[in-house]
């Protein structure tokens, strides 16, 4: 059944006992056990791994403790509010703005266990799936891959069983999936849904565009974190685009922008979904041109993620230093403002550059604050 999934699929159940013997004899797997779940011994946690039967009781037994301890210890409380979608029991395409490469799956799916409901599936990056453990581990907790570096035939073709395999998840497995709304995160949180995500849903299930996005029972949803520990990586990415525009991020810069997302304080972090959009898509006029469809399918989703933001006070002092003006001084304090414009200088001691332009940095770090603001303004 579906062999054409095989793949990019998360593991079936009956195929975990053999990815754990894998796994556990992966020298590079065992040394990263040892850092996070210090003072285990190996063997227990072999033992705890063989007895999962279900990729659910795998995240309960390892990810959804481990998620608890990061939000104890780098978060101020994560919330979520899914009070605008009327059945809680269907299956939804959750589409949001993208801020940390890995727990903005991850958070979404502790709240929603914490709310008496299933995971997600999650779309993940290959270029993420750096070492064989890894893509084995992600597989496990229920991620279907997205393949990147194809040409483009391949990229077409790999893009069709990717939504077919979609459509086959939300329709006959009844499972919901998790979906950034754009390839990569947006470095300066101006968070825009890409045609190209919409075009991929529509490659798959029955009938003309607007059936086959109802399909998918999609979701915006929107994510807020008070303070994002990569923004001093996503401000030095920007001069380096800048002083160099064929510069790259390698692997290592990958690793490091997974490791500080995870460990690094976020302050609060709230999720809030907007209404499943299938009402509204039945307004659309079906006989409009493909892009032009695609486009207002694109701003219903961005206004659906702009208008649920959850707004902090260092949205607001952002704004106002950019704009050099006190528009908003009355939704914060003179203590919020000195803690913000402190916590700047230190992300900008942070930057290790050489020719380190830190007007520019100060500006672009600035940006990646006030942005979440303007784009709720606009809505």
């Amino acid at each position: 059944m579906n062999e054409e999934f095989d793949e990019i699929r998360p593991y079936h159940d009956s195929e975990l006992p053999q990815i754990f013997e894998e796994l556990i004899a992966d020298p590079a797997f065992r040394q990263v056990v040892g850092a996070v779940m210090p003072g285990i011994p190996f063997e227990a946690i072999a033992g705890q791994m063989r007895a999962c039967k279900t990729k659910f009781e795998f995240q309960k037994t390892f990810c959804y403790g481990l998620l608890k301890k990061i939000i104890k210890e780098a978060t101020d409380g994560v919330t979520l509010d899914i009070s605008a979608l009327t059945d809680r029991q269907a299956a939804y395409t959750y589409v949001s703005n993208h801020r940390d490469i890995v727990l903005d799956s991850g958070l979404l799916s502790v709240m929603l266990v914490e709310q008496g409901l299933d995971t997600v599936e999650i779309a993940i990056g290959d270029n993420l799936l750096i070492y064989p453990w890894i893509k084995k581990l992600v597989r496990v907790n229920k991620s279907f891959i997205v393949q990147r570096a194809l040409t483009m035939r391949q990229k077409l073709e790999s893009s069709a069983r990717m939504s077919r395999y979609m459509h086959y998840t939300i329709r006959d497995k009844k499972q919901s999936i998790w979906i950034a709304q754009r390839e990569g995160r947006a470095k300066d949180s101006d968070d825009r849904t890409q045609d190209s995500v919409l075009k991929m849903m529509a490659m798959g299930g029955e009938g003309d565009i607007i059936d086959r996005l109802s399909e998918l029972n999609i979701v915006p949803l929107s994510i807020s974190y008070e303070f994002d520990p990569c923004d001093f990586l996503k401000a030095r990415e920007f001069q380096l685009k800048r002083d160099n525009p064929d510069y790259k991020k390698t692997q290592a810069d990958d690793l490091q922008n997974m490791q500080t997302g995870i460990f690094g304080y976020k302050g609060r972090v709230h999720f809030q979904t907007a209404p499943c959009i299938n009402e509204a898509l039945k307004s659309f006029d079906r006989s409009l041109p493909k892009p032009e469809l695609f486009a207002r399918v694109s701003a219903l989703l961005d206004a659906g993620i702009h208008a649920n933001y959850r707004l902090y006070p260092n949205n607001y002092v952002a704004h106002d230093l950019l704009t050099a003006a006190r528009e908003f001084a009355s939704h914060y304090t003179e203590a919020d403002e000195k803690r913000f414009a402190a916590y700047l200088e230190q992300q900008l001691s942070r930057i290790d550059l050489p020719g380190k332009d830190e007007d520019f940095l100060r500006t672009k770090l600035l940006q990646m604050y006030a942005n979440p603001l303007t784009n709720y303004l606009k809505v």
